[in-house]
């Protein structure tokens, strides 16, 4: 409901915007401005009250039966997986082939599946809690058939993990992989929570506290892909909170979309081909291969001969055709300090400008969705903005690419700021996020 609601609300203000007889054009590019702040930002209380679990799930936010919503180390991580519902009934056979896509993935970049931690909806009991669509479109339910999986997605499970490797510390970085749902927090979106096995809950600051318990030297990389799972990006912090300084840890992730909107993903649907979201396009553009087996694209944008968690960030960026907006934790912490006044600057200042100024991987963001838009580069944002059709703005995937390249325009101009601020402390913090997206699995 959340995501018609949305999509509605979008499609039927984008619609005036881009109708002159209307509103005009000084009113167009307001609007746009407050609407992907709002987006990016979101409530952002820092104070507000901590729901308890059930009131989370009382909010009716558990998936439907209809909807698909859903410092540079190169070491071989440790890696991590959660997925699945929270009962059969959100526990799409999609979630399922995303964990068994990672696994193909791990095998074609030289790494063995069966190293990987899997913790999957109900685990290994036999129960049949998958639920899927059979060819007459029937609803239909299977147990999980995920080879090497250890258990349950449960909170337990996630706290043994903790235990154990914090009794037996490697010098390995971690990678932590989540498909699964999200479940807001509307009193403090910047707290939202991982929906676990039984319908139980981990919210943002519980699961950055678990990690506390890990060493401090350790390098954490997650990849996100549930709804609302933006809000995630503050696990950065001592105890999640975004008002503490950074953890001692290293932490990074990256996210299928902002803390205020739901994801895409979480399907019945039994085609792989069909499959459009986060998780598709990001492990195609880590390893060079889609879910289909097919190569793709190379993502190393740098040409140091390896791909960076970055760069296909980027390659999702451009590759997923759907309406989310991906981030990452270092793009979270530079859209949370955008004022008017930022906004207004960089999307009035020359595309061309922001461009030679960005790192490789953003350059093929702003050049891709430029050319999907045929923009001017010497003109601005706005500029180009004001001479869109409205048939350029009738999908939600194109109002979805079109946010994501401002979006990615402002995370240029406000990593130019904290540059240029002598501000020792932003610069510090902003130069450790991206070493730590700038790492990789190889």
């Amino acid at each position: 409901m959340i995501r018609k609601i949305f999509l509605l609300f979008l499609t039927v203000s984008l619609a005036v915007m881009l109708d002159n007889s209307v509103a005009s054009k000084a009113k167009d590019r307001k609007f746009f401005k407050d609407l992907t702040l709002e987006l990016i930002q979101g409530n952002s209380q820092a104070n507000a009250t901590h729901l308890s679990k059930s009131d989370l799930l009382n909010r009716d936010q558990l998936t439907p039966k209809s909807s698909n919503n859903c410092q540079t180390r190169n070491e071989q991580p440790k890696f991590l997986v959660m997925g699945g519902g929270g009962s059969p009934q959100s526990n799409e056979i999609a979630l399922e082939k995303n964990i068994l896509y990672f696994q193909r993935t791990l095998k074609q970049m030289g790494y063995n599946p069966a190293s990987a931690n899997l913790f999957f909806a109900n685990g290994t009991d036999g129960q049949a809690t998958i639920r899927y669509l059979d060819a007459q479109a029937r609803e239909r339910f299977k147990s999980p058939s995920i080879p090497h999986l250890k258990g349950a997605a449960t909170r337990d499970n996630f706290q043994q993990w903790i235990q154990q490797s914090r009794n037996h510390p490697q010098k390995q970085p971690i990678f932590f992989y989540f498909t699964g749902h999200g479940i807001l927090n509307q009193e403090n979106d910047d707290n939202s929570a991982l929906l676990l096995w039984e319908n139980t809950l981990l919210t943002v600051r519980e699961l950055s506290q678990l990690l506390d318990r890990l060493p401090s030297d350790s390098h954490i990389v997650t990849m996100m892909a549930q709804c609302f799972s933006g809000s995630f990006a503050n696990f950065i912090y001592q105890q999640g909170n975004p008002n503490q300084p950074l953890a001692l840890q290293t932490r990074c992730s990256f996210f299928a979309t902002v803390k205020t909107l739901p994801s895409v993903g979480c399907t019945p649907e039994v085609n792989e081909a069909d499959y459009q979201d986060y998780s598709s396009s990001f492990f195609a553009g880590l390893s060079g291969v889609n879910r289909l087996g097919k190569s793709v694209a190379s993502a190393d944008y740098n040409r140091d001969e390896r791909i960076s968690y970055s760069e296909a960030h980027a390659f999702a960026k451009v590759d997923e055709k759907t309406p989310d907006l991906p981030v990452s934790t270092s793009e979270v912490w530079l859209q949370q300090k955008i004022t008017d006044a930022d906004f207004n600057r960089i999307a009035n200042q020359p595309i061309i400008y922001w461009k030679n100024r960005a790192r490789p991987e953003q350059k093929y963001v702003v050049d891709s969705l430029m050319k999907r838009f045929k923009f001017n580069p010497k003109l601005s944002h706005s500029d180009n903005f004001d001479r869109l059709h409205p048939s350029q703005m009738e999908t939600e995937e194109q109002q979805a690419y079109q946010m994501r390249l401002v979006m990615e325009l402002l995370n240029i101009g406000m990593e130019e700021k904290i540059r240029k601020s002598q501000q020792k402390s932003e610069i510090a913090s902003l130069k450790r996020l991206i070493a730590c997206e700038a790492s990789s699995w190889r």
